[in-house]
């Protein structure tokens, strides 16, 4: 959306900054969802409460590696000079993208981390579990049920 505002073409050095823009948002959402995880193993936190503390606590360090990928794109967004029209299209596209994108990771990685556990928990009620199920292999071999 950026590239068409400022009337930039998307050309192979506008895409080599989306790619570098996908792998700053994923790596944002792998953050607190990592630490989403650790909070449900290591304090017993149920789902929500694991989230909404992951979100408190990686907020400034995610917000700090955007600013510096956002603020070391806005010269080349803004550039002028020899050379600019090939930089451009990179930092409109990091600029752009972090904007929009940054946005949209902190209020939906929060949402679809409880949708997806949700849903693993309705799909799980729904199975039997392995020590009810005849035959089931254990490391000492083979139990029957009822042993």
């Amino acid at each position: 959306m950026a590239m068409v505002l400022f009337k930039s073409n998307l050309d192979i050095v506008g895409m080599i900054g989306i790619i570098l823009l996908i792998g700053i948002v994923k790596k944002n959402a792998i953050m607190m969802i990592d630490f989403a995880l650790a909070a449900e193993r290591n304090k017993g936190m149920n789902t929500r409460d694991a989230i909404f503390e992951a979100c408190l606590l990686r907020f400034r360090p995610i917000m700090m590696t955007t600013m510096c990928a956002l603020l070391g794109g806005m010269p080349m967004a803004l550039g002028w000079g020899a050379g600019a029209e090939l930089r451009k299209p990179l930092g409109i596209a990091i600029v752009g993208g972090l904007v929009v994108s940054q946005m949209l990771t902190l209020f939906t990685t929060p949402v679809i981390y409880l949708y997806l556990d949700r849903l693993g928990k309705r799909f799980a009620r729904g199975e039997p579990t392995y020590s009810n199920r005849p035959g089931f292999l254990v490391p000492g071999g083979l139990m029957e049920s009822g042993d």
